[in-house]
């Protein structure tokens, strides 16, 4: 399943365990975050001044892995 950036960050963690050092590496720790139950994956990325591209691109590279 495709990861994008309409979808739910805590949706995508839990769909995809292995997603969490992505984020991570991009500075987001957002898991235990209220907001992150209601941001999706590119709300998150640009609060954080994150590329989204380029964190969609290393997220799903992740999940082919």
């Amino acid at each position: 399943m495709k990861i994008t950036k309409d979808m739910g960050i805590l949706t995508s963690v839990e769909n995809h365990p292995e997603i969490v050092k992505v984020y991570e590496k991009y500075g987001m720790h957002c898991f235990g975050c209220m907001a992150a139950r209601f941001e999706n994956i590119e709300e998150g990325a640009l609060a954080h001044g994150i590329d989204v591209d380029a964190l969609m691109k290393d997220l799903n590279a992740a999940v082919i892995a």
